[in-house]
């Protein structure tokens, strides 16, 4: 097994946002694991799902009307929906540390949490869990993160619509940009169904032909009738988070992460499947002191090219892993074969 920690190119990462840190627990076992995004003392947030299948926690109260209005970590996780154990590890570790709702008796961090499909990648008996997400915490830090292999993309695939064997490795990636004196940062772990695609609509990573020497372009392959290998609903996901410091309300921020899915559809290809459960959060940390911040139109379109410039970090950190008879090149390996 081969894993990258790569440190995140000139594009920035979301810790490059005031008030978020983010930590990776990466398995030695098999490539699984989970990422935190922590905003201890509490962030604005939303969510917007787009895929069919999602696997997610506390997601009802971000909606915008409902009276919880901060949450104090988000978590990323491989492992199916037992990799949302690793949420119950966070809240702990945040207990422990003073943070969380004051409900008069205790403190209760709020920590919302959304899962990738990763098992068919070694052993699947083995994924996050509370003592994984614990980790994950102890590890945070507010510099660059790792990228590729590492958190929820250590087991990320990309391409599977004809089938694991001829699929690519995914991986999680970060980037963000700032305007005005606001930063806009995405953290996103890619494990699509579909291909990744450069700016350029060319392929950086998908499904492959059945001999494995080339890549065959999943959309164009359906479009030419061919018929995909259909797997259950879910088995997929594109997962992630978009952060800022400007300051929004959870009614802002659900357009925020929508904007993020707009990020997701210039460079994944197909996106939003049956087979997906594409969820994307979005927080606001306030911490700008920005005195003429952008507009909504300037943030959604900050969101879209953060969360695009991640998902080509994550391909192009990922490396390739081979566990039993499945080999998984990466877009690197596949660049340096060709």
């Amino acid at each position: 097994m081969t894993r990258s920690a790569s440190p995140l190119p000139d594009s920035g990462c979301i810790t490059r946002v005031q008030g978020v840190q983010v930590g990776h627990f990466t398995s030695d076992l098999r490539p699984t694991g989970c990422s935190v995004v922590l905003t201890p003392e509490g962030a604005v947030a939303a969510v917007d799902v787009r895929g069919a299948a999602p696997g997610t926690r506390e997601t009802d109260l971000l909606r915008p009307g409902n009276l919880v209005e901060q949450v104090h970590a988000i978590v990323l996780s491989g492992g199916s929906a037992w990799g949302l154990s690793a949420a119950t590890g966070v809240a702990e570790w945040l207990e422990e540390q003073g943070y969380g709702l004051d409900v008069g008796v205790g403190r209760v961090p709020i920590v919302p949490a959304a899962v990738l499909f990763d098992l068919p990648v070694g052993n699947a008996s083995i994924r996050p869990d509370a003592a994984a997400g614990r980790a994950a915490c102890e590890a945070a830090t507010s510099t660059p993160c790792a990228t590729g292999n590492v958190g929820a993309g250590a087991g990320a695939t990309v391409g599977k619509l004809f089938g694991h064997a001829c699929a690519m490795k995914g991986g999680i990636g970060s980037a963000s940009v700032s305007v005005h004196g606001v930063t806009v940062g995405a953290l996103i772990a890619v494990n699509a169904v579909g291909d990744v695609l450069a700016p350029d609509g060319s392929m950086l990573a998908g499904a492959r032909t059945a001999d494995g020497k080339a890549l065959r372009n999943t959309a164009h392959s359906l479009l030419r009738g061919e018929r995909p290998q259909f797997a259950l609903p879910g088995t997929n996901t594109t997962i992630g988070v978009i952060a800022t410091d400007a300051q929004l309300d959870k009614a802002q921020l659900q357009r925020l992460a929508l904007a993020g899915h707009d990020g997701l559809a210039r460079c994944i290809s197909p996106i939003h499947t049956l087979l997906d459960g594409d969820t994307l959060f979005a927080v606001s940390t306030a911490a700008s002191s920005a005195s003429a911040p952008p507009d909504m139109i300037t943030l959604a379109a900050m969101a879209a090219e953060a969360t695009m410039q991640a998902v080509q970090v994550a391909i192009s950190s990922a490396r390739g892993i081979r566990v039993g008879e499945l080999e998984l090149p990466a877009a690197g390996d596949w660049k340096a074969r060709t």
